[in-house]
């Protein structure tokens, strides 16, 4: 009996994973029986039952309090799986678009989540738009951005704890431009040019509804902002013509006549939808010819100012064709003065070139030797030029006979002159005087 009083047996609840297992008398051990997670259920309160075998059974009870301590078995998790955000053009830089979060079930540092911009693969370097703050989540515009340049990009954004090993996990954030009117309607037709007006001809003998031409004008703004309407600003005679709200199309109103004016001035609005509205202007030329076959173009009395780049530039041109002339001009000369030169090179010698005398003079009597080819009375020289100079030199060679100045050589012909007619009076004489003879 005593013996049976002693044993005891120890229980705890059914509903724990917990379980005791006895090892020797009156001695257990509490051992787990599953697997505990510490995010679902974060500490036991265990109630342990004592009974005796004795009669009547008498019980105890004790309570043990089990806290589960943590391991980073957790990844961040994004309260979404993705997140758009939305941010009007033309924005001041620093401008929150909006932020992102994410949850550890973790606790303490394996629960602290700091957050990244990853950078992109195909909309370039998506970290010059965009940052974030690493702590809170907070996503800001780093630039103004531009609805015409970008509509819009997406970024990922990259979350991790601080537990070791770290566990991460990632998001799509798509960040929406909104559009802005902030462009102004532009023409294709006419050109929006105000040097060079358009000029449109219509026959005189138009009648009302004939299309003289079509404006063309559109906005890089998207949405109500890019839809346009036209407006005839002002007319010549406004009576004349119309224009159409929607398609810009230009047409008569009523048939033309002879008190119409030859030229016709339109100015066109083009306005678009946006608030507040941008509006354009452009001026439309329509001029009346009684046909095509010879049409009536005159030009439009129009003030422009030529630009001062215009006039610098036809300035160095004048210039530059100036000299361009005169070079050529020295060119011309230079070249006709070496040819001159090299045509007659003797010429620049003739001053120091002597005089001889004349070659009338009988060669018979001043050769010494005519058979032998001995030198005449006159001068023979040598021309010889030296390889690198341009100056001639001449080898003279004495001549055979004295020679004369001019007097006296004039003199020794009268002298011969006289006796040649003496000889040949002489012989005349002596011929009658034969011929009386015989």
């Amino acid at each position: 009996m005593t013996t049976l009083q002693n044993k005891t047996i120890c229980s705890v609840e059914m509903n724990l994973p917990f379980v005791l297992k006895a090892t020797t008398n009156n001695f257990y051990q509490l051992v787990l029986q599953s697997l505990l997670d510490r995010e679902t259920v974060s500490e036991y309160n265990i109630t342990i039952t004592a009974i005796d075998w004795g009669s009547p059974r008498l019980t105890s009870t004790r309570l043990i309090n089990v806290r589960i301590s943590d391991v980073n078995d957790n990844s961040p998790l994004f309260e979404k799986s993705s997140y758009d955000m939305q941010i009007r053009e033309n924005n001041i830089p620093g401008l929150l678009i909006g932020s992102v979060h994410a949850l550890d079930l973790d606790t303490k540092l394996n629960a602290k989540v700091s957050y990244l911009v990853l950078p992109g693969k195909s909309e370039g370097l998506v970290t010059s738009y965009i940052s974030i703050n690493s702590e809170t989540g907070n996503m800001y515009a780093l630039r103004s951005l531009d609805y015409e340049q970008i509509r819009g990009f997406r970024v990922t954004v990259w979350a991790s704890d601080g537990g070791s090993p770290s566990l991460s996990s990632e998001v799509i954030v798509r960040i929406h431009i909104i559009d802005e009117n902030d462009n102004a309607p532009f023409f294709l037709y006419p050109l929006q040019n105000n040097t060079s007006p358009c000029n449109e001809l219509v026959p005189k003998s138009a009648e009302a509804g004939y299309l003289v031409t079509k404006v063309v004008a559109v906005d890089a703004d998207s949405g109500q902002n890019s839809w346009l309407s036209y407006e005839l600003l002002k007319a010549t005679d406004p009576a004349l013509f119309s224009i159409g709200a929607q398609n810009g199309e230009v047409k008569t109103r009523r048939a033309l006549n002879e008190r119409d004016t030859n030229k016709q001035r339109l100015v066109i609005q083009v306005r678009d939808n946006g608030l507040p509205p941008q509006t354009s202007t452009v001026l439309l030329n329509v001029l009346l010819v009684d046909g095509f076959s010879d049409p009536f173009l005159r030009r439009v009395d129009v003030s422009v100012q030529e630009p001062e780049e215009d006039k610098t530039l036809t300035k160095y041109l004048v210039i530059c064709l100036a000299a361009v002339s005169f070079v050529f001009l020295v060119c011309i000369v230079v070249f006709i003065v070496v040819k001159v030169f090299k045509k007659d090179p003797q010429s620049h010698f003739t001053a120091a070139v002597p005089h001889f005398p004349p070659a009338s003079v009988d060669t018979q009597e001043n050769c010494a030797d005519s058979q032998n080819g001995s030198l005449s009375r006159t001068y023979r020289y040598d021309v010889c030029l030296t390889g690198g100079s341009l100056s001639s030199e001449f080898r003279f060679l004495r001549p055979l006979f004295p020679v004369f100045s001019m007097g006296e050589l004039n003199s020794l012909q009268g002298h011969r002159t006289s006796s040649d007619s003496q000889d040949t009076a002489q012989q005349s004489a002596g011929s009658q005087l034969k011929e009386e003879v015989s």
